[in-house]
């Protein structure tokens, strides 16, 4: 069934983009865009080991935080190399056929 907050996830790296293009201070995205790509990437290293860390256990909250963690530093990821989560999506749907 179709859920129209999935639409978020382009919105919010439509906005991780425009970080990226303005750098405005004072903006946890530009400070990840300024320590450069080995920085991000790592970042999405430490979340993912923090998502399988908090599925061990039964705490929704944290695992639902972690996966938003993840989701995000995941975006910030494919905007630093140039890409769009409609490509990952494309991937998918290739996949599946």
């Amino acid at each position: 069934m179709p859920n129209k907050n999935i639409d978020f996830l382009i919105t919010l790296q439509n906005l991780i983009d425009q970080r990226k293009k303005e750098m405005p201070e004072n903006s946890y995205t530009t400070k990840l865009f300024q320590k450069g790509l080995n920085k991000i990437a790592q970042k999405v290293g430490e979340e993912a080991v923090e998502l399988i860390i908090e599925a061990k256990d039964d705490n929704r909250e944290l695992f639902l935080n972690e996966s938003a963690d993840l989701l995000y530093h995941f975006l910030v990821l494919l905007s630093a190399k140039g890409f769009r989560i409609e490509e990952v999506v494309e991937m998918l749907a290739q996949r599946h056929k």
